[in-house]
């Protein structure tokens, strides 16, 4: 079995929506399948460690997720066109997956959520995938050949999957939105597997 880790840190739901249409997009192809997990959120002072296990939602990521995928599709919210610091603070601890080469030669893509269309999206997408690039991951997008990409008015990008939240932070992804983020996460599952049995 191909398992895809599709990891992602979410405050409103719009981005652990799309992680979950990621995760069909995985499942669609045979013989694979999606892992979903979240990192925990981080505080400027911290005053109590993070539950072992969030109240509701994906559990949290740890070191074997990363060792035992086949394929990573990360996704964090903007924050002034960055990654939010709790997935930064999670890349930022992965230094001993770095030296080993845990996920050299991997396929890895990346999305994203804004409150406005201009909010950001590519550069967010753009600030992941560099940690990925210096894991030595296979950056995989969406292509110009998916006829929703060039007429989408909402989120999608061919960096990767992507949602326009809007004034009202609504985490309900347009069918667009949902469409390209099963494509993307049929992409990186079907490179994965193709890759796994090369």
């Amino acid at each position: 079995m191909t398992e895809i880790l599709v990891l992602y840190y979410s405050r409103g739901g719009s981005v652990a929506e799309l992680a979950r249409h990621l995760a069909r997009g995985v499942e669609e192809v045979p013989s694979c399948r999606a892992r979903l997990r979240t990192v925990p959120p981080v505080a400027a002072v911290t005053q109590h460690a993070a539950p072992p296990v969030p109240e509701t939602g994906a559990p949290y990521v740890d070191a074997r997720d990363l060792a035992d995928c086949d394929g990573l599709i990360l996704g964090s919210p903007t924050r002034f066109g960055n990654m939010a610091a709790p997935m930064k603070h999670f890349l930022d601890s992965t230094g001993a997956d770095w030296a080993s080469g845990t996920l050299i030669g991997k396929p890895a893509a990346v999305f994203t959520s804004t409150a406005s269309m201009h909010g950001g999206q590519e550069s967010t997408l753009l600030s992941m995938m560099l940690p990925l690039l210096h894991h030595g991951m296979v950056l995989v997008g969406i292509p110009y050949s998916e006829p929703l990409l060039t007429s989408t008015r909402e989120g999608g990008t061919p960096y990767g999957a992507s949602h326009v939240a809007g004034a009202e932070d609504s985490p309900r992804a347009s069918e667009t939105e949902r469409t390209l983020a099963r494509v993307l996460g049929h992409r990186v599952a079907d490179l994965a597997r193709r890759l796994a049995s090369a």
